[in-house]
């Protein structure tokens, strides 16, 4: 199983809405532009008035690297294992890292459409992980 998130401040709406299986992005209310990972402030704008937004769920793998030697050791038992870059579909610019689930080591699809799913990890928080469609 993998290992817990510990939300923060911060983070608490991203890990909430994914305990509720809903992918949100933060978003400025003052220039309309979407961020990720979350801050206290709009990277482009300044602004501190912000939002969760929710997100359609599906993205493409933009491109990816094989982990064979992970320093966290309840990973290691998964090795080798993808972390593939995920743009969302809502925006590309928004990139998002995923395991892949059952796509084998290196046998990522490069451009594939993917949706988000939701795993739940060591101590019940849950992850978003992205699945490859068809």
């Amino acid at each position: 199983m993998k290992q817990g998130v510990v939300p923060d401040e911060l983070t608490r709406g991203f890990w909430a809405a994914a305990n509720e299986d809903r992918l949100v992005i933060q978003s400025c209310l003052g220039c309309d532009r979407l961020q990720h990972p979350p801050a206290p402030s709009c990277s482009s704008c300044g602004g501190s008035d912000l939002e969760w937004k929710e997100m359609s769920g599906k993205g493409r793998i933009y491109n990816y690297g094989v982990v064979h030697d992970c320093p966290i050791r309840s990973l290691q038992e998964d090795q080798p294992f993808n972390v593939a870059i995920i743009t969302l579909e809502d925006d590309p610019g928004i990139q998002m890292f995923s395991h892949l689930p059952g796509v084998p080591a290196d046998d990522v699809p490069v451009h594939a459409s993917v949706e988000v799913i939701f795993e739940e990890t060591a101590n019940g928080q849950k992850v978003p992980e992205w699945q490859v469609v068809s």
